[in-house]
């Protein structure tokens, strides 16, 4: 199966568990429930929960052992994207092609359809695979994730995000600064997507440790690649409002390095990737053509 095919089967085999997962929106609070239906079920890459069945199946598992988890982490990813669009973060009227929650519903409707992503994700992650002897495994894998999402993680990558701007600092303060955030604000759940499906295979602290070295290096990837379509993609193809981050003056790899200089730096992550996958899979593996495809994304 070429690595396109068995992209399409991931996202197909996610969204059906979604699908699944979240409460019927005939179910109380049933405008809740549907306001948090429209927010997940409106498409996506499905990046993060496919990382972890990958992962998984890198490490030696069965991948279709860990698809609620996985699916955990695309909750609590998609919290994130439900508050970032609020007006008094990034203001923006367009998610993945459709009117984000505080436009189609209300902005408290959105607010809380976030809080219940966060909280149905960790319980994803507490609860499957169900099973007392996983029960350790399950343990590690939700402190991993919660840990990720912290203020020490992506949310403190959000703060300091707000406060960013392209003329605060000097070039080499700014790059450093700019590197925490995308690896805080991006990167640690992508990590995190990473390390669940290796912990939750039973792998030991050597291979894990290949695992969280690919997944450092992914996040940072997969935020250059989304600075860059900030700049050069339209709408239709982002599906969300392009060019926001220049118009407000944020820091990213395009206004500080400009654009070739962006494309320049992610060009160097990719191969750095592709030798992190080699050391997991070997020659030609999934990872491998997943930061491949990271990397190069054109939406």
């Amino acid at each position: 199966m070429s690595f396109e095919r068995l992209l399409a089967s991931e996202r197909a085999l996610v969204e059906a568990a979604l699908a699944r997962l979240l409460p019927d929106e005939a179910t109380w609070p049933q405008r809740l429930h549907r306001a948090m239906r429209h927010a997940v079920l409106g498409g996506g890459k499905r990046v993060r929960p496919i990382l972890v069945r990958l992962a998984h199946r890198a490490a030696g598992g069965d991948p279709d052992l860990v698809t609620d988890a996985a699916c955990g982490l695309e909750l609590i990813h998609t919290y994130s994207l439900v508050h970032d669009d609020l007006p008094a973060m990034d203001d923006d009227v367009l998610r993945r092609g459709r009117p984000t929650v505080h436009v189609a519903f209300d902005e408290a409707t959105a607010i809380l359809v976030g809080d219940a992503l966060l909280a149905e994700g960790l319980l994803l992650l507490a609860s499957r695979p169900p099973g007392e002897q996983l029960a350790v495994r399950r343990a590690r894998a939700a402190a991993l994730v919660a840990a990720a999402v912290s203020s020490r993680g992506m949310v403190g990558g959000q703060a300091e995000d707000i406060d960013s701007a392209v003329d605060d600092e000097s070039a080499e303060d700014g790059a450093r600064r700019l590197e925490r955030i995308h690896r805080h604000k991006t990167g640690c759940l992508l990590q995190a997507a990473v390390e669940v499906g290796a912990v939750l295979a039973g792998a030991g602290p050597e291979l894990e440790a290949r695992f969280t070295a690919f997944g450092s290096e992914l996040g940072l990837a997969f935020q250059i690649a989304d600075d860059i379509l900030d700049a050069t993609a339209s709408a239709g193809e982002l599906g969300k409002s392009p060019g926001k981050d220049h118009a407000a003056g944020k820091l990213t790899y395009v206004t500080l390095y400009g654009l070739e200089g962006a494309r320049r730096r992610l060009a160097e992550l990719e191969a750095r990737l592709a030798a992190a996958a080699q050391a997991i899979e070997g020659e030609g593996g999934e990872l491998a053509a997943l930061a491949a495809f990271v990397c190069r994304r054109r939406s």
